[in-house]
């Protein structure tokens, strides 16, 4: 069984960054998805970043693409966060969450394609 573990989230002002990370234990990665996502208050559940463990290729969020970067440590099994130039409207709980296996680029925006979930960990950006 897999277990994800967020951390590094907090309160930050505009402008400023934060770096979340996704631990993960019960599996070391390979061809996995890990993705994170984010749900602001009264929205929905929206994607932000993945990568493939295996080759490191990543997608972004368009609302995020330029002041977000997702990485992957292997020696770690960790997935970084690295959020720069925040804005209020990033506020909002992240989650980390990985595919139970590899998951074609245009299905990685899906929540369902997620079998393992992070409790999640709150950002808020303060204007």
């Amino acid at each position: 069984q897999v277990q994800l573990v967020e951390s590094g989230g907090g309160l930050v002002q505009a402008g400023g960054s934060l770096r979340l990370s996704c631990a993960a234990s019960g599996r070391t990665f390979s061809s996995e998805i890990v993705g994170w996502f984010r749900r602001a208050p009264g929205k929905e559940r929206e994607f932000v970043a993945a990568i493939r463990w295996s080759i490191g290729s990543t997608d972004y969020a368009d609302s995020v693409k330029g002041r977000f970067t997702i990485s992957r440590d292997n020696a770690k099994n960790t997935v970084d966060l690295q959020m720069n130039s925040l804005k209020p409207e990033d506020t909002a709980v992240y989650y980390c969450a990985a595919t139970m296996g590899r998951v074609p680029i245009t299905a990685w925006r899906r929540p369902s394609e997620y079998h393992y979930w992070g409790q999640g960990t709150q950002v808020t950006v303060s204007s």
